[in-house]
């Protein structure tokens, strides 16, 4: 077993590869995942309380009814994970990560961080970004549809299709060029 003990509090784990492994019920509160590897693992009502991930790796990592709450990623490769099937999720921050084909879809997580990532293909469906720091980030091919937008930050956020007609986006601030492609749903000519 990679996690012997139920509980961690204020500890580091370094390089820790795991593949297609299965934790169950355990927390981490206040402690660093560097260099780690999570592939293909499911992550089985395991809590994440203050944690901060560096560099780690979590492709095609699945939740069931875990927690990550006050957590950080920067610089991971967090692909094809399904959010929307994490118990709970409050204060999450993703820095310079890739996050593409992920799902965030019917979830409320206002004030989420997403900056300078790349979320190609990434569903935001109905999902509660409101307040979300967005900025810098890529999101080519992501599905925003009845997204609440309200007072996020898109400023520097390139390659995204937002329907003006289908998502809310009272407050929402957007650099002139992101400004102007949100007139893409409209079927107009510029010139």
């Amino acid at each position: 077993m990679t996690f012997p003990e139920l509980s961690y509090y204020q500890r580091t784990f370094t390089r820790l590869i795991l593949k297609d492994e299965i934790v169950s019920a355990r927390e981490f509160e206040d402690c660093r995942f560097e260099a780690c590897s999570f592939t293909g693992c499911t992550l089985k009502g395991v809590k994440f309380i203050n944690c901060t991930f560096n560099e780690c790796l979590l492709s095609v990592t699945k939740s069931a009814g875990s927690r990550f709450l006050e957590t950080q990623f920067t610089k991971c490769k967090v692909t094809g994970f399904n959010w929307s099937k994490t118990d709970a999720i409050r204060d999450l921050s993703f820095s310079e990560c890739q996050l593409n084909y992920s799902d965030f879809s019917y979830m409320k997580i206002p004030g989420i961080k997403i900056l300078s990532c790349e979320a190609k293909e990434v569903d935001f469906t109905e999902a509660d970004l409101s307040g979300a720091d967005l900025q810098n980030t890529d999101f080519e091919n992501s599905r925003f549809y009845n997204t609440n937008l309200s007072g996020a930050d898109l400023r520097g956020a390139r390659n995204f299709y937002i329907d003006v007609k289908n998502n809310v986006l009272k407050k929402a601030r957007f650099s002139y060029n992101g400004a102007v492609t949100l007139l893409d749903c409209l079927d107009i000519v510029i010139e």
